[in-house]
């Protein structure tokens, strides 16, 4: 369990993300059209997974914009933002703020991705949502750089994720 905050208060997660060098576990997450996405759909590119509770809170939809202005001109790379939002709230969120560089992603079925990835949250206001979290990972899926953001109310580091892919 990863100790995290909320606006100051203790969380706790249910487990630990996955470390650095080690594979991506899969995934099958709903796309806004509600087909499913599985990590291997995106091999052969490096991703950037851009985790949050909710597109309809401020610091993250900060981290969708931001991470949508740097994913123009990421070479190979797709930024694939991820929480469990209704696909049609992720939707209405990209067409709202013209966002076209990322791809929402959503766990809204069973949060098998939160699960796997050890990053739901556990308890507190927030529970069963997932925590802020920042991967990339290379094109075979390996993962290069995380960062599990220690308070939920903070941004992550979007300069240490980018420069993983340099």
């Amino acid at each position: 369990m990863a100790q995290i905050t909320l606006g100051g208060n203790p969380a706790t997660t249910i487990g630990t993300i996955p470390e650095t060098g080690t594979k991506a576990p899969d995934f099958n997450l709903t796309a806004a059209d509600l087909s499913s996405k599985k990590i291997s759909d995106y091999t052969g590119k490096r991703k950037i997974l851009n985790i949050f509770p909710s597109v309809d809170t401020g610091v993250c939809a900060t981290s969708a914009r931001t991470f949508n202005t740097h994913g123009a001109s990421l070479v190979n790379t797709q930024v694939l933002c991820i929480s469990r939002d209704l696909p049609f709230a992720q939707a209405r969120f990209c067409a709202a703020e013209g966002l076209e560089n990322v791809e929402m992603l959503s766990d809204f079925k069973d949060g098998s991705f939160g699960e796997a990835y050890g990053l739901t949250i556990a308890d507190g206001p927030f529970a069963n949502l997932h925590a802020r979290v920042v991967m990339v990972l290379d094109e075979q899926n390996t993962i290069l750089y995380s960062q599990q953001v220690p308070e939920i109310g903070q941004e992550p580091n979007y300069q240490a994720a980018l420069n993983a892919l340099i």
